[in-house]
This record gives C-alpha cells, structure tokens and sequence, in this order.
C-alpha cells in the first residue's frame, strides 16, 4: 500500500443509494479512502439539502479524483453540478456506466 492511499470521493444520485455502497466497499478493500455522500433515513428540508450540497463539493476537494456512480447512464441535476465543478477543479472523472 502507498504511502497515502488515493481518495476518491463518489458521486451519484441518492436513488442509487445501495450501488454507491457498493462502490464504496469495493473501492475500500481495494485499498481507496472513500468520501461519499451524506445520508438520511428521512426526508430532508430545503436548507438542509442545500447546506448537504455544499459540503458534497468539499469533499471532492478533498479527493484525488471522482466517481459518478450512474446505474443507466443516469445523471441528475445535482450530480451535474457535482461533475461540472469537478471538471473545473481538475479532478479526473470516472463513470460506472457510460453517459
């Protein structure tokens, strides 16, 4: 293992909850540091979703690259955002399922 392990930070939809876990397991005993989303077991409000968002583009300054966890090729509005500043930032980006 390096000396720092690569840290990839996921992103996708929340409708994809259990394929994000699995990406996040996987990539773990791969060796990786994950940063994923935040989760909730209930509805969340406006400003709480907003303040979720804001911390998500946090954590992919943290990360060495991206990975959009994309069941179907599917890319929400968020995860737009999300991939857009990722690209602005310079992060490599990478995708489970073709776009």
């Amino acid at each position: 293992m390096p000396d720092r392990p690569e840290i990839v930070c996921i992103c996708g939809s929340t409708r994809f909850v259990h394929e994000m876990r699995a990406a996040n397991r996987d990539l773990t005993f791969a060796g990786v540091i994950v940063v994923a989303p935040g989760e909730a077991d209930e509805l969340i409000t406006n400003e709480q979703k907003t303040a979720l968002d804001a911390l998500h583009l946090r954590k992919i300054d943290l990360a060495d690259r991206v990975l959009v966890v994309n069941p179907g090729g599917y890319i929400g509005e968020s995860t737009s955002r999300e991939i857009a500043y990722a690209h602005a930032t310079g992060k490599p980006i990478s995708f489970t399922h073709p776009v």
